[in-house]
């Protein structure tokens, strides 16, 4: 099915919800954005360590010492350039909170963000409606979530004539990091250890690997992205982290929530084993990639407190399972183990 509508309208609604989970996962394993779990395709005979991989604990937590004096600073940058045209404000605010997200995962507290817009020409009209909405939502974002922005808030690269690049936004986060805080990285740590996603599911595959790949629909909506939501994620973020309640964290990015679980059993060989949301379609459930989700570990040791925390929060949780020695299994089934999952979808 492909999308040859200007219009961004999109429902859930117009897409078949697929029979077999076991065929979308196979299809979005080939899939070039998701490239950081392809190495479950074997290409090669040569084994792949798992460390060399997005998802290790060192290269996924930007985090870095300063000259040997045991301060620490988090950082990470995210680029984005689909849908920049259409909604460049909405475009910014989820870019500048998906990094946000993912510094609070690991203990930093985001402080300051930069942009930059590749690929525009202010002269043009369109540019200028992309550049005024991308710095009306670095903004709104930046006031909410209390950062400071660089001096010239969005500095431009003007594009090419003739050349037929699309609008780019890259933007770069910086973190403070506190020593009294222990600080967390996405990997699951031990069999039998609970997980937990903090947030609310939605009906929602907008913009997602899963509805561009396996769908073939190159428009739609963008995700749900709500800044009340995220603040809120924050807050009990930093709570967590304090109190010592969870093991592991990470946000629900890129591949949606499957391919999040994925990169947090990848670097100690560990799966997992959940239930799905009856209330939610479970292709939305598992790919979609709503915004205002992270995935936590709890110790079983941890989980009455951990419970009795969220439960006084009002946030939204749902126990989704727990980590596996390393098979992955969803509503009972079996879709084989961590380190040999090409070999049982084709098998």
């Amino acid at each position: 099915m492909k999308n040859t509508e200007q219009e961004l309208e999109f429902s859930i609604d117009q897409i078949p919800e697929p029979e077999d989970i076991q065929e979308v996962i196979f299809s979005l394993m080939v899939n070039p954005n998701l490239a950081p779990v392809n190495y479950f395709n074997d290409f090669s005979e040569e084994a792949i360590d798992p460390s060399l991989m997005a998802g290790d604990d060192t290269n996924e937590s930007g985090i870095f010492e300063i000259d040997g004096s045991g301060e620490k600073v988090a950082m990470t940058t995210h680029a984005m350039h689909k849908y920049l045209a259409q909604d460049p404000q909405q475009t910014t605010e989820l870019l500048v909170s998906k990094a946000a997200r993912k510094m609070v995962c690991f203990g930093a507290k985001p402080v300051a963000v930069s942009a930059f817009l590749y690929h525009i020409n202010v002269a043009d009209v369109n540019g200028q409606a992309i550049a005024s909405g991308s710095k009306k939502g670095l903004e709104n974002v930046a006031e909410a979530y209390g950062l400071k922005i660089s001096d010239r808030k969005i500095r431009f690269d003007n594009a090419m004539d003739g050349v037929a690049v699309p609008p780019t936004l890259i933007i770069s986060m910086l973190g403070e990091i506190d020593d009294k805080k222990p600080l967390l990285t996405p990997s699951f740590k031990n069999k039998g250890n609970n997980i937990f996603v903090i947030g609310r599911f939605h009906d929602d595959v907008a913009a997602s690997e899963y509805l561009q790949f396996f769908h073939e629909m190159t428009l739609s909506t963008l995700p749900v992205c709500d800044i009340d939501v995220e603040k809120q994620l924050h807050e009990v973020m930093d709570d967590l982290h304090t109190k010592g309640l969870i093991e592991s964290a990470s946000p629900v990015g890129v591949g949606g929530l499957f391919f999040s679980l994925l990169r947090a059993g990848m670097p100690n060989g560990l799966g997992f084993d959940i239930t799905t949301d009856a209330e939610t379609r479970k292709d939305a459930f598992l790919f979609g990639e709503a915004m205002g989700r992270l995935l936590v570990g709890v110790n079983p040791a941890k989980e009455d407190e951990f419970l009795d925390f969220m439960s006084a929060s009002k946030i939204p949780f749902f126990n989704l399972g727990h980590v596996t020695r390393g098979e992955i299994r969803i509503d009972d089934a079996s879709y084989g183990y961590v380190d040999k999952m090409a070999m049982n979808i084709e098998a």
